[in-house]
């Protein structure tokens, strides 16, 4: 039995306050933060492409949680560590994964707007570039 998922909105804030908690938690070097990011969305864009495929939403409320931990290892919001500030797309690309999927499945959502998954795709992008380097 699927269990029904909090609201887009809900998610995102559970996002920021665990990044928010996290604080100055992280102690990698930042200039590894953009690799780190793209291996860990490498590692779900698949999973997550399946449970589009699936219509298995109980996968998206496992992707929150390994979203939150990954922030939390890299005290992820520029305001918790700036030393991330130059990898803004980085930290956007991870903090929009999961909404961008659960608005394939519900795409009548709250945060569900026209621009979300193509300022995803830039910001994936862009985070490559910078991992790249």
């Amino acid at each position: 039995m699927t269990r029904a998922l909090p609201p887009l909105r809900a998610l995102r804030r559970l996002l920021a306050l665990a990044a928010f908690a996290a604080g100055g938690a992280a102690a990698q070097d930042a200039a590894q933060f953009p690799a780190a990011a793209v291996r860990f969305l490498d590692g779900e864009l698949p999973r997550m492409e399946n449970a589009v495929k699936e219509r298995d939403r109980d996968y998206f409320e496992e992707a929150m949680g390994r979203t939150v931990a990954f922030s939390a290892d890299w005290g992820f919001k520029t305001h918790a560590n700036p030393a991330l500030a130059p990898y803004r797309s980085c930290t956007e690309a991870v903090s929009d994964f999961v909404i961008v999927g659960l608005c394939r499945l519900m795409p009548n959502g709250s945060e569900c707007d026209a621009m979300l998954a193509s300022r995803f795709d830039a910001n994936l992008r862009q985070c490559r570039q910078a991992a790249a380097r």
